[in-house]
This record gives C-alpha cells, structure tokens and sequence, in this order.
C-alpha cells in the first residue's frame, strides 16, 4: 500500500499539541480518548504510514506525567457485550487492557463501572479487580442526563458518583469501546475537582473524523461506514463556523451533546473555555498527511471492507439492514463500487468461470494471485500457498506439501473427529507445511515468505469457515468475502 502518513511527524506533534493543551489548565487536564490507543488497524488503514500503536508511542512521551482511567458501562458487562475485532468481553477486555498498559509503563489508576443500578454481575466484577488490587470506582444513572443540567451538575447528580483519586496530573481516560460513558466520567471528576477547589481541564482526543479534511473526504467517509451500527454522522461544526467562520467537521453526538457541555461548565466554572466541539479536540492527524491520493485510495477500500462485513452479517441473520443501506450511501457519496476491488473482481469472475469457490490477493508489487477450491483443500487454503510460492520464486508446478501427506489428515479429519469436508482449511495446511519445511527447502522458503502477507488485500468468492477467518487475521490480511455459499459435492 501506497503510504500517505508522516508517522514520525505525527508523534512529535500530537505530543506537543497535548502538552499544551494541558498548560492552558491549572492542575489536571482529563483527556477523553476515543478509539484504539494501541492497535488502532482502522486507522493505520486509512492512513497507510500510521502505525497501529502510535498513539500509545506518543503518550509514552508524557508517561511520567500520565495515569489512565479504564471505564466499562455496566450495562455491557451485563450483556456479555463483545468487541468484535478481539471476540472477547468488554469486561475481560478491560483487564487485557491493564496488563498490556502496565507492560508498555503506563500507569494505570483505576477502573470506573459507569450506568451502575445494581447489577450484580457489575458487583462480581468490581470484586474481581479488586482482589487483583485494582481500585474500582461506581458512577450511578443519572436521572435526566443529559440535559437536565441543574441536576445533573448537582449533588444528587455527579455528587452521587464516587470521586476517583487520581495522583497525576494528565488523566486519560479510556475504554474498551464507544459508548462506555468516558465523557460523562471526565465531566463527572469536573464537578468534583472544584468541589475540592482544584483547577481541572478536559479535552478530548479523537481521531476520526478528521476535523480538517472536507465533511465528504474518503478518511470521513470511511469513519461512518466504521461506526454505521452506532449512526454516527459526520457534520460541519455549526458552532465552530459561528465562533471563527472556519469550516470544520466533527460528528453528531459532540455537536448534539455540546449545549449541554457548555451548560455544564459554566454551571462549575462561570464560564466555557470553548467555543465548539472543535474546539475540545487535540488531533493532529490531519496535519501529518503528505499524499492526499494515497490515503483516499486506502479509505475507499476500507468503505468497501466494511460493506462487505455489514453484507456476511445480514447473511448470517444479524439485523443490520439499515447499515448496508448506510454504507451503500456512502459508496454512493464516494463514487465507489465493489469493482474498485481489484481482488474482488478477479474472485469473482474465477468463481463464475469455474463453478466452484474462490479466492485472491493482491500483494504488495500489485500481483493478482488467484486460487479454487480443489479435492484436497479449500480455496483460502491453497490461495495462501499459491501467494507463498510467488513471494519465494517457487514454481507455481512444485508441491510444498506431499500429496501423500493429505490423505492422513484427510482420514483423521472424516474418520475420528466427526468433520463431513474432507479438505483441508488454511490453519491445517499451515501446519502440514511446517511439517514439511523440516526437510523440504522449497516448503522452508515458503515458510520465510508469511510475514509478507501482512496488509495484503483478500477476497473470497464464498463465506469462510470460522477456521478460516481466524487464520487470515493472525496473517494480518484485509479480507472480505460474497455473503454466499457454494454446494459442492
């Protein structure tokens, strides 16, 4: 992929930019961050050249100063809700996220359990990290909020929170994913840090949408087709229009949700240090691209990616209609089709040509490799072998793994464990492979060559196994699929 994102640059602004955000407040500055702070693939997608942990690199430059925060809604431990890319649970999430902040030296304060009301798998939560010596904090359902703002700034609203000890003076608060309640945490401690007569600031860093790119740039639009099940909208920012006569973009909620940020504010301070939800934000991401055509090129695929997904999930029953309309609007707004997917295409007309299941990938040079489904292996199977063969200048007639060597595993697979397809998925030929690299060279150089798949670009003319899936995210692959499935014999 082209790269189009100055990630050096990056971390030396966006690091700068923070710290003096921070000198604008006296004592503390909570910082809002959404989205990702380390594997962050969508942004290092749409932004080939941004690396998916910049932004913990860059906060890794204000560890001495900084704690973070982690907070998880009550409501999502309740209903086992699960972060999709990881398939695992917020609440286990949030312990994953301690261990990995710890282990890169960031310090980790506390955990906030926010929407509390009772539950009790909150109450089995909150013991669990306790015993592990996590602090965990209780911030309650607030009646009316949010904009109900003489009782939400009140003692009967935020007052009801628990106050959060922090010993830092840069808060960063954090969570497993949108919609937790990191906002309302900040504003909460707003309230409770005045009480307390200490001088407190908030900013939010958010990295998409990009508040200086155009309202219906590729990198925006990408960002609505990523949180479609959310239905968030990118917008101008009416009140940074207003204030400055400058045209910005932000999206609905923060615009929505600023009256009442505002009210709030001048209920604890007397006064707004911003003008608009612009205003709030400290991302720099916008200013550290250098090759405009390189990034719109990446965010058109991934508005194509991302249809693809919504598509495979209203197959698979999930209500999710208005999204694929979404994004088909989108596509539309983008002047963008699945035929802009060069690997798309070339699955596609494979599978028609053939009759059976297909696959491709675009590899880094812009080579096409193509593959089918066969007796002995699935289509993603030998699509990854027919890519390793081409990355290490075997021939395309050499067999990497002895066509002996399938009929055991094939037996095993029918005979022992219950399994009607015969053929092999990509996870078993990978293993069948080292297995052969120990004293086949040819299987040894294809072996060298995986690392090199990561990035690439993958389409199926048919549905993957779970099996499948799995495999191609451990290899880093971009890969969608048709929302079909052919019946084979």
């Amino acid at each position: 992929m082209k790269i189009g994102f100055d990630n050096k640059k990056y971390l030396k602004m966006q690091s700068e930019y923070i710290k003096e955000r921070f000198g604008r407040f006296g004592d503390k500055l909570y910082l809002e961050f959404g989205g990702k702070l380390f594997d962050d693939f969508h942004a290092s997608r749409v932004l080939p050249g941004f690396e998916p942990d910049s932004k913990l690199k860059m906060l890794l430059q204000l560890a001495d100063q900084a704690e973070v925060i982690i907070v998880i809604g009550a409501d999502a431990i309740e209903k086992n809700k699960k972060r999709e890319d990881l398939g695992i649970t917020y609440d286990k999430d949030v312990i994953r996220l301690i261990e990995e902040y710890r282990s890169c030296g960031l310090y980790v304060g506390s955990v906030v359990v926010t929407k509390y009301a009772g539950q009790s798998s909150a109450d089995v939560f909150k013991e669990k990290l306790e015993k592990k010596g996590i602090k965990v904090y209780k911030h309650y359902v607030i009646e009316g909020y949010p904009t109900n703002v003489s009782h939400i700034v009140s003692d009967d609203g935020f007052g009801k929170n628990d106050y959060i000890e922090t010993t830092r003076p840069l808060v960063v608060v954090t969570a497993p994913g949108p919609g937790s309640g990191k906002m309302a945490t900040c504003l909460s401690q707003l309230y409770h840090e005045h009480k307390r007569g200490i001088k407190a600031g908030y900013a939010k860093f958010e990295t998409f949408p990009i508040w200086n790119l155009p309202l219906k740039h590729p990198v925006n639009l990408a960002y609505e087709a990523a949180t479609a099940d959310l239905n968030d909208v990118n917008m101008i920012d009416p009140f940074h229009l207003e204030a400055y006569g400058e045209t910005t973009v932000n999206y609905n909620r923060d615009i929505e949700i600023f009256p009442v940020l505002n009210a709030v504010f001048e209920q604890i301070y007397g006064e707004n240090p911003y003008k608009s939800p612009t205003d709030m934000g400290v991302n720099m991401a916008g200013k550290c691209i250098f090759d405009d055509e390189a990034v719109s090129e990446a965010s058109n695929m991934e508005i194509i990616r991302r249809y693809y997904k919504s598509l495979l999930q209203m197959a698979q029953g999930d209500p999710v209609e208005n999204e694929v309309y979404k994004i088909e609007l989108i596509m539309k707004q983008a002047k963008i089709t699945t035929d802009d997917r060069k690997v798309t295409v070339a699955a596609k007309e494979r599978a028609e040509k053939l009759g059976v299941p297909t696959a491709a990938i675009e590899l880094e040079d812009g080579t096409i490799i193509t593959s089918k489904t066969t007796d002995f292996m699935g289509a993603s199977a030998a699509l990854i072998l027919n890519a390793l063969k081409y990355l290490g200048g075997i021939d395309d007639n050499a067999h990497l793994i002895a066509p002996s060597a399938f009929e055991p595993i094939q037996s095993l697979k029918t005979g022992y464990l219950g399994s009607k397809n015969p053929r092999l998925h990509s996870d078993e030929v990978l293993i069948a492979l080292a297995l052969s690299a120990i004293d086949d060279e040819n299987a040894k150089k294809a072996m060298e060559q995986l690392p090199k798949l990561q990035g690439c670009q993958v389409h199926t003319s048919d549905m993957l196994s779970d099996v499948d899936i799995k495999t191609f995210k451990k290899l880093n692959v971009d890969l969608t699929s048709e929302p079909v499935r052919t019946r084979l014999k």
